[in-house]
């Protein structure tokens, strides 16, 4: 398959779709100012980390699990540590950083790992498309029998319901704006794929936070009845002798009412 660079800073994919990525654990102190954390190293030093990461993050805030730290890929960044993963309550590991998302699930395509979008030998990544001056995240061309495909991906961590990791987590103008953008392409009859990461290992389900954005839900609707796909996996984390490979683990149900 023909791809744009699918690779995170100095990492690149496995022919398995993963990233080896070296972590160090540490246990979360805080989370502050948005992009900044502090966390304590097994030494018991504490240092300052940034956190790439502009949600919200209510339901893997937790101060005095771990959290695992990525040293930055420039040495002279003022903070040399990203925050990467996270321990949740429930014993699980949610991802993080938001670089990660778009190229998991990019790279997974690219080696076949999800069945559904199978067939397609080029990929491309922030492509622009549409009316209203958008990019969408991957756009999937040249397969014999169908045509182009876009996908837009959304990284979902909050906790919902019990074992469910529900989108959006606060009120969401440009998520409705790219379902408005999917609902076109589909009427026109092209493929268009609503894409949830699950980037938590403690949830089996995407769902879809109606109470915390109704217009965003009304969107959904909307987008199912004229065809828009709506597909999520979960994230997959196997541990390492000094870090995780991150990958796109299975096929989880999308509850959009």
């Amino acid at each position: 398959m023909a791809t744009s660079t699918i690779g995170v800073g100095s990492f690149a994919p496995g022919p398995d779709g993963f990233f080896q990525v070296p972590l160090e654990r540490t246990i979360l102190k805080r989370r502050y100012q948005r992009f900044l954390a502090d966390v304590e190293r097994a030494d018991g030093s504490v240092v300052t980390v940034h956190v790439p990461n502009t949600g919200s993050m209510a339901t893997l805030n937790h101060p005095g699990c771990g959290a695992w730290i990525a040293a930055a890929a420039n040495p002279n960044r003022k903070l040399p540590w990203t925050l990467t993963l996270v321990e949740t309550p429930s014993g699980g590991l949610a991802v993080v950083d938001t670089q990660w998302p778009n190229r998991l699930v990019a790279a997974a395509i690219a080696v076949g790992r999800v069945p559904t979008l199978a067939g397609y030998p080029i990929l491309r990544r922030e492509v622009t498309f549409g009316t209203r001056g958008s990019r969408v995240d991957i756009v999937l061309s040249g397969h014999a029998t169908a045509p182009e495909a876009l996908i837009e991906v959304k990284n979902v961590t909050m906790l919902g319901a019990p074992g469910r990791a529900d989108f959006p987590d606060a009120v969401s103008t440009r998520g409705q704006k790219h379902l408005a953008e999917l609902t076109d392409v589909a009427q026109a009859g092209g493929v268009a794929v609503q894409f949830y990461l699950v980037d938590r290992t403690d949830c089996h389900a995407a769902g879809i936070a109606a109470g915390i954005d109704p217009a965003y839900a009304a969107a959904a609707n909307v987008a199912k009845a004229a065809g828009v796909r709506f597909l999520a996996h979960r994230v997959e984390i196997r541990p390492m002798e000094s870090g995780f490979a991150l990958g796109l683990g299975p096929e989880v149900p999308v509850l959009t009412s």
